[in-house]
């Protein structure tokens, strides 16, 4: 599992900087892959109206991967988001 293979990551490195590619309107939210490129493709359960699509993205991984801090470095308002995860 994604998630798994991040917790993994995190545990010899932190913090952590991954790309994500953001899917929203989504049924659920999840990781969903890992393109060739090592960019994560998460889809999201909010719209992208004023930031939420990015909020719920961040409350997910904060939540799953147990993180102290979470910060989107750059991408804010584009679907491919450069994170930097701190354990």
């Amino acid at each position: 599992m994604l998630l798994e293979k991040l917790k993994s990551e995190l545990k010899t490195k932190s913090p952590l900087y991954i790309k994500v590619k953001v899917q929203s309107k989504a049924p659920k939210t999840e990781i969903v892959d890992q393109m060739e490129d090592e960019t994560y493709k998460v889809k999201v359960a909010a719209q992208p109206v004023k930031g939420k699509a990015n909020k719920e993205l961040l409350k997910y991984l904060k939540k799953n991967l147990s993180l102290s801090d979470i910060q989107i470095v750059s991408g804010g308002r584009d679907s491919v988001k450069l994170i930097r995860l701190t354990v």
